[in-house]
């Protein structure tokens, strides 16, 4: 069950003469081409196809410019596939037809003389017989309506299923029973009126919106939206986005049937849009993919086991309309109310206010809309049988999923680390398959470990230190780092000394050398004395390799950078001359 139309006759009321552009018979409009359209003469508003979302349907609709619809053929249910088309018949009719060839929306204007169609600079599609209008979509709205189309009406009201009113704008009783031809307008500023000759002002304002006469390429539309509300939307030309200036509702709980039967509308802290759920843990969603659908009982009252009893809900009420409060209405207290509806066979709920008026509602129709805000001075009740379910307290459901995303986190965490150790794992095997046996990694010692961390490159067994260019290095590091620039020697010079070109004299021992100590031990003189002590320990093909340790004393921290640099260095196995060449080039810089 859906809002129905809120108005009940319609008529067209407007004389201004507006541009056309003629549209012939036998003209086709096709789905499977959306960007063919009848457009108005001044481009503002177009006739063509719509996809309705990711589906295959379409809808034929008059768009504002950007896409907005203010006319669907039929109504927003009326869809066709992609093989539909839109016709203009010789017949004069305009006849909707779906891939199959089925009609599924006709004009019915055969053999009235059609001779053109047209869509005007208002969005107005029109059929002519010659200058004569005989059909025009604005005589016959779907759910919107825009300036210089009018709708016949008295009293402009909400209705759910044509019953139950719901909201109601309407004028004096004095100033109604005068009305000739009431009529709702919409003018392009933003005021909806109600006109009628006998007000002496031309016009009644129903609303303003909250841009009114601003903009002047905007379009104002009035809409009855699919929830029930009824409002007012902007927009400007070409951006296809809608704003809303006005609503009949300012609440949407209060609309009718909002949540459906036996559901619960309500607002969180985090959102404005109301949220639907059910009364108590006794009930359950009709469809637990659209929480709008209602819910209905798990066991019904007629099938209790034992007896029935009355759910409290705290700071709710039961929206209630006429005709259904002229037999339900009692003065009586929170209590009476409650035992009331609990003795009635008929009666499903009731309401009981906190307002001063003392007033209970008992509600006994099939229908029961329900409101919790806590800000209502109210207290209801619900029929259910026993024993009663009450919904858990927002801060329980929402702990109750934070414990169970965090129980996620985990089971994802646990699930990484095992895949990280089982790849560690396998890499781990495959490289003592293929590994274990190898000489090259057999034979590694400390020994050996020392000198990788002090060359800073891998030395494996089977490579030679040839001792010569180990000495030449180191001697011309010492020369390389001398306290006086003056006796530094030049690039050339070093190449030379490297490659064993130029003699290497013995270098005089750093200052900061010749005056430090360690454990009261020269550390180093200047017939490079230090040179003998670790030589004798660099590593050589033979099994007790292993077992030597390097006997390097440790450096005097003064010059800690510039020396470490050098010793490490004469540790690399076949240095280059090229490296050393580098570091007395930088060193000379410094």
């Amino acid at each position: 069950m859906k809002p129905r139309n809120l108005l009940f006759s319609l008529f067209l009321f407007y004389t201004v003469t507006t541009a056309q552009t003629t549209i012939q018979p036998g003209t086709t409009l096709s789905a499977a081409n959306p960007g063919q359209t009848w457009s108005s003469p001044n481009n503002i508003f177009n006739l063509g196809f719509s996809q309705v979302g990711v589906s295959s349907s379409y809808t034929l609709n008059i768009n504002y410019n950007g896409g907005v619809p203010i006319w669907t053929a039929g109504n927003a249910t009326t869809t066709v596939d992609s093989k539909g088309s839109f016709q203009f018949l010789s017949s004069g009719s305009l006849r909707l037809i779906n891939g199959s060839d089925a009609v599924v929306w006709d004009s019915n204007t055969a053999r009235l003389g059609v001779t053109t169609a047209s869509l005007d600079d208002f969005g107005n599609l029109v059929l002519k017989n010659g200058t004569l209008t005989v059909w025009s979509s604005f005589d016959i709205p779907t759910d919107t309506i825009v300036p210089n189309q009018t709708l016949s009406t008295g009293n402009l009201t909400l209705r759910w299923n044509d019953t139950i009113e719901y909201w109601n704008k309407g004028l004096n009783s004095s100033v109604d029973a005068n009305l000739t031809s009431p009529t709702l307008g919409l003018q392009p500023t933003g005021i909806l009126t109600i006109f009628d000759v006998a007000f002496t002002s031309g016009s009644y304002i129903v609303a303003y919106s909250n841009d009114y006469a601003e903009g002047s390429s905007r379009l104002r539309f009035l809409r009855l939206e699919k929830n029930g509300n009824l409002r007012l939307y902007s927009s400007d030309i070409g951006t296809g986005n809608t704003t809303i200036v006005w609503s009949a509702l300012a609440d949407q709980c209060e609309i009718f049937y909002y949540c459906g039967n036996m559901g619960i509308c309500s607002y969180n802290e985090s959102s404005s849009t109301p949220n639907c759920g059910c009364p108590s843990e006794n009930f359950e969603p009709v469809d637990v993919n659209d929480s709008r659908q209602g819910c209905k009982r798990k066991v019904e009252i007629e099938s209790c086991a034992g007896t029935a009893t009355m759910l409290v809900l705290d700071n709710a009420k039961f929206l209630t309309y006429q005709p259904e409060t002229l037999s339900q209405v009692y003065s009586s207290g929170i209590s009476a109310c409650r035992m009331m509806c609990l003795s009635q066979s008929s009666c499903i709920a009731s309401t009981s206010l906190s307002d001063g008026t003392g007033m209970c509602y008992l509600k006994n129709s099939v229908v029961i809309i329900g409101y919790q805000n806590p800000e209502l001075p109210s207290t209801s009740f619900v029929k259910v049988c026993g024993p009663t379910q009450p919904n858990p307290p927002p801060g329980v459901q929402i702990a109750g999923k934070s414990k169970s995303s965090r129980l996620h986190v985990w089971v994802v965490l646990v699930v990484v680390l095992i895949t990280l150790l089982g790849l560690i794992a396998v890499e781990g095997g495959l490289w003592w398959w293929c590994c274990r046996n190898s000489p090259k990694f057999g034979s590694l010692s400390a020994q050996y470990a020392l000198l990788e961390y002090a060359s800073g490159a891998p030395r494996l067994t089977d490579q030679d230190v040839d001792m010569q260019q180990v000495r030449r290095a180191v001697q011309v590091s010492f020369w390389c780092i001398q306290d006086q620039p003056s006796q530094r020697p030049p690039m050339g010079k070093v190449v030379q000394m490297l490659e064993g070109i130029f003699e290497i004299e013995n270098p005089p021992a750093p200052k900061a050398i010749t005056e430090g100590s360690i454990h009261g031990t020269s550390i180093m003189s200047s017939n490079l004395s230090a040179l003998s002590t670790f030589a004798p320990s660099a590593p050589t093909p033979s099994s007790s390799s292993s077992n030597q340790t390097l006997g390097v004393s440790p450096l005097p921290s003064g010059r800690k950078y510039r020396e470490g640099i050098f010793i490490s260095a004469a540790f690399r196995p076949k240095l280059k001359p090229v490296i050393i060449h580098t570091i007395c080039y930088n060193t000379r810089r410094r």
